[in-house]
C-alpha cells in the first residue's frame, strides 16, 4: 500500500553533524525508520476552500514545495489529495486534524478541525467538505476508517464516499465497459460517510452516482480502470445544484483515488 514516511530533515541533519541547531515543527518531515502504524489520507473537497496545508496536532503533514525547496502558498487545492494521493503515516494516538490556509494572506489559519483517534495498524481518510464560509472562514470536514481488504489478486475492490453536503444519500454503480454489466458499489450512502469495498472484476467502467429517489444521475465517470490486487475510493465532490457537465469547477464530480 502506499504510504509516505515524514520525518525533520533538519533534525537528522543535527544528529548526524551532533551539533545543535533549531528544528522547525512546522516542516514537512521524512522518517527512514519504522513506519508508525496509523496513516491517513487528506483531501481538500471544501466548495471554494483555499488551498491549505494539514496538520495533525501542530505537526505539518502535508505542503508543496518549489524546486527552490521553499514551500508554496497554494497547498493543497480544492479537489486535490495531500502528498499526492498517498497515505501519510501518523503515530497512534489521539489528535486535533486541521487545514490551514497556505496562502500568505491568514497564513496557518485553522479553517478546518475535528478531533479524531487513531487507532495501531489502522487507515484513514480525512476530507474538507461542504462550502467554504467566507465569513467565519471555515469549513465542515470529516474522517472515515479506510478498512482495506485482504489482497486478492483476481479482483479491484472499490467503495464510495459521499462529500456532498447538499446532494442527500447518493448511490454508486459501476458499469463494465465491455459486458455492459452494471454493479452497484453497496447502497446509499450518507453526507459524510462511507460505504463498504465491493469486489469488481478487474477492467474498464462507467462510474454513476444517483442520489437516493433520483430520475437520474447526479454524476457520471466514464472509462475508469480497476487493476487486480487493487484498492479503490470514489468520492463525490462539488455542488449538487450545478450541473455536472461543463467546466465549472464546483459541479458535482466522481474523484477516484487508490488505497492500495
Amino acid at each position: 500500500m502506499n504510504i509516505k514516511r515524514h520525518a525533520s530533515a533538519a533534525a537528522l541533519v543535527c544528529a548526524a553533524l551532533l551539533a545543535g541547531c533549531s528544528y522547525d515543527k512546522n516542516a514537512v518531515q521524512t522518517i527512514d525508520g519504522p513506519l508508525p502504524g496509523s496513516a491517513v489520507k487528506f483531501f481538500n473537497f471544501g466548495v471554494n476552500a483555499p488551498g491549505v496545508n494539514f496538520y495533525a496536532n501542530d505537526t505539518k503533514i502535508t505542503a508543496i514545495t518549489s524546486t527552490t525547496g521553499a514551500e508554496v502558498a497554494t497547498g493543497v487545492a480544492y479537489g486535490a489529495a495531500g502528498t499526492g494521493g498517498f497515505y501519510d503515516a501518523v503515530a497512534p494516538g489521539q489528535y486535533t486534524l486541521t487545514g490551514r490556509i497556505a496562502a500568505v494572506i491568514d497564513k496557518d489559519l485553522a479553517i478546518s478541525s475535528l478531533s479524531a483517534q487513531l487507532a495501531d495498524g489502522k487507515r484513514y481518510s480525512y476530507f474538507m467538505s461542504g462550502f467554504y464560509n467566507t465569513t467565519t472562514k471555515t469549513v465542515e470536514s470529516f474522517i472515515v476508517e479506510d478498512p482495506l481488504p485482504a489482497v486478492d489478486a483476481s479482483v479491484a475492490y472499490v467503495r464510495f464516499v459521499n462529500a456532498i453536503s447538499n446532494a442527500g444519500a447518493t448511490a454508486l454503480s459501476a458499469k463494465h465497459a465491455t459486458t455492459g454489466v452494471i454493479t452497484p458499489l453497496g447502497g446509499d450512502v450518507a453526507y459524510k460517510a462511507a460505504g463498504g469495498f465491493v469486489a469488481l472484476p478487474p477492467g474498464t467502467y462507467d462510474l454513476s452516482a444517483r442520489v437516493s429517489g433520483a430520475a437520474t444521475d447526479l454524476v457520471v465517470r466514464t472509462a475508469q480502470s480497476f487493476a487486480n490486487g487493487r484498492v479503490y475510493t470514489i468520492a463525490t465532490r462539488g455542488d449538487a445544484t450545478l450541473p455536472s457537465t461543463g467546466t465549472n469547477a464546483n459541479r458535482p464530480q466522481l474523484d477516484n483515488t487508490a488505497n492500495r
